[in-house]
């Protein structure tokens, strides 16, 4: 029997902008309901890789596949269209706006025939409730302004909005980055129920512990390439963290002050506090 390909691929993937290479054969395989977590610091390349995946920008090397066929996405349109959604960390609503509004913002239901169409407001209302309860995301007020909602509960609905927009790929930019404990649980209980409803996500992430609560496969970056790629079963939490804090570097900076020869090391430790 041959095995399903993953719904998203990408194989030795590169990005340079002019002379700065930020992705260097960066391979990386999305599944359906599996959560792929994609770790790194600050310019470790994440953002790249979320453009890429999305559709705002190309890549330079390598082989974007969705389904097991090569594609080349000139928007983010383009990746949509395929069912790739990505929700960004500012989440693109309008607090002021209710959050059924903001629920089928660009996308709104219409009723009646041209020139006497209108906005289908109650059929709207009732699919944010009926969409949001399935995900298990109970708000006391779909007709309340979304920036009256927390930071986790927002996350939820934009999870909650992609995948009734069909979205098969979920790209999930820093979505705890911001959060305190409690709304970071929330927006994991989601990541989960979203794996759980057959999505493939991918989970960018700086937080190790974040990443191991809900992920099956991990993928850390470091100055654009692949440093580590292993599967849930093949490592473990203290492992996934040495690897993102750095774990080699650190080793060799602890090498290097063991060198230090023996009466420096003495002399430091005479040095009293007060000098």
């Amino acid at each position: 029997m041959t095995e399903k390909a993953p719904v998203v691929e990408l194989v030795g993937i590169g990005k340079n902008y002019g002379n700065i290479t930020a992705l260097r054969g960066v391979s990386i395989a999305v599944r359906d309901a599996e959560v792929t977590c994609v770790l790194g610091d600050n310019g470790a390349g994440k953002s790249t890789l979320i453009k890429i995946i999305s559709g705002l920008h190309c890549h330079d090397e390598g082989e974007y596949r969705v389904d097991g066929t090569p594609v080349q996405f000139a928007s983010p349109r383009e990746a949509l269209d395929r069912g790739i959604a990505t929700v960004y960390q500012d989440l693109a609503v309008v607090p002021l706006m209710p959050v059924w509004r903001n629920f089928f913002l660009g996308s709104e239901l219409t009723e009646g025939v041209w020139p006497f169409r209108s906005l289908d407001t109650e059929r709207m209302r009732q699919t944010t409730v009926d969409e949001l309860a399935k995900m298990g995301i109970e708000l006391p007020d779909v007709d309340a302004p979304i920036g009256s909602l927390s930071g986790g509960q927002r996350q939820c609905v934009a999870i909650a909005r992609a995948i009734y927009f069909g979205a098969r790929v979920l790209i999930l930019d820093e979505p705890t980055a911001a959060l305190g404990v409690k709304q970071s649980g929330v927006v994991l209980k989601y990541v989960a129920a979203a794996r759980d409803a057959g999505l493939g996500v991918i989970f960018i992430t700086h937080n190790p512990h974040h990443a191991f609560m809900v992920g099956d496969h991990f993928i850390v970056l470091r100055q654009g390439e692949i440093e580590l790629n292993a599967t849930r079963r093949e490592l473990t939490l203290d492992d996934l963290t040495h690897h993102m804090a750095g774990g080699a570097e650190l080793e060799s900076l602890k090498h290097e002050l063991n060198r230090l020869p023996a009466p420096e090391m003495g002399a430091l430790q005479e040095v009293s506090p007060t000098g």
